[in-house]
């Protein structure tokens, strides 16, 4: 199976600064600062709090131009194969 298809068939999902899930990941209004997103299962395993901590690190750095930050360790997507 394709990367691509695995990533698709994640179902991602977005992430405020509240730590609450938001919706669909690409649906951010802000394009140029956009929430961060997770897939499903991730997000769901993190208590609303480490969803907090990750989304506002990405807020953070965005803010000072950032276009790619890193998750928090917690919040870190590990492949399966690896």
């Amino acid at each position: 199976m394709g990367e691509l298809k695995k990533w698709r068939d994640q179902e991602w999902v977005r992430i405020g600064t509240d730590g609450k899930i938001k919706g669909p990941c690409g649906t951010s209004k802000n394009k140029k600062n956009p929430d961060r997103c997770l897939p499903k299962k991730k997000a769901q395993s993190l208590s609303q709090k480490e969803r907090a901590a990750t989304a506002r690190k990405k807020k953070a750095a965005g803010a000072k131009g950032k276009k790619v930050v890193a998750n928090t360790p917690k919040a870190k997507v590990r492949s399966r194969g690896r």
